[in-house]
């Protein structure tokens, strides 16, 4: 009996590194190809049978929500922060859209999340609602100190991101010169009459 003592703390040491190994392979899975990645895939990478993936998170939905803040949720949350912390109306748009636009750009899991390719996981439609409350913010600051167009909505705010985050996911990433260029011509075409020019 003395001999058998030793395997159960091993067993969970191997178990505590399998589950590490695939949390890491995800995060890097996810951000660079987002989030429908084939758990193959992310298995494969963790060194792990995607039975241990499904053992260890339940399957692809678990294994999201147990990596989504550290792949790409906490820098959506750090550019809604630093939105709220800036003054003007015009200058939070402004940082606002660069921002966000960026995120979509270096970070396809951003897009999934933004999409709502997993309706039935409440974190990532949490994360949804936190950026549609910094839109509903947005418009309306926007309105009040006239750097928004009075006919610009919430409703085409939300249009523009989902759009760009469909161009990214099914057409391909544009140069990034080209990617920059548009998003300034998108915030000269929402700029209100009152609004200065971003910097």
């Amino acid at each position: 009996m003395a001999g058998t003592t030793p395997a159960k703390p091993r067993l969970r040491a191997d178990a505590r590194r399998n589950t590490e190994q695939i949390r890491r392979a995800a995060i890097e899975a996810f951000q660079g190809r987002g989030l429908a990645v084939p758990l193959e895939e992310v298995a494969k990478a963790a060194g792990v049978s995607k039975a241990t993936i499904f053992n260890r998170f339940g399957g692809r939905v678990g294994l999201i929500e147990a990596v989504i803040e550290e792949a790409v949720a906490n820098e959506l949350y750090a550019v809604i922060d630093r939105t709220r912390a800036l003054q003007g109306a015009g200058e939070r748009i402004s940082y606002y859209l660069t921002a966000i636009r960026d995120l979509q750009y270096r970070q396809p899991a951003a897009n999934d999340i933004l999409l709502q390719e997993y309706p039935h996981s409440r974190q990532l439609m949490d994360i949804c609602r936190a950026a549609g409350a910094i839109n509903d913010e947005l418009v309306a600051a926007g309105h009040i100190s006239s750097a928004l167009r009075p006919e610009f909505t919430v409703e085409d705010l939300h249009a523009l991101i989902v759009d760009n985050a469909l161009a990214l996911k099914h057409g391909g990433h544009p140069p990034r010169e080209a990617y920059d260029r548009r998003t300034a011509f998108l915030l000269h075409g929402i700029r209100g009459h009152q609004a200065s020019p971003p910097e």
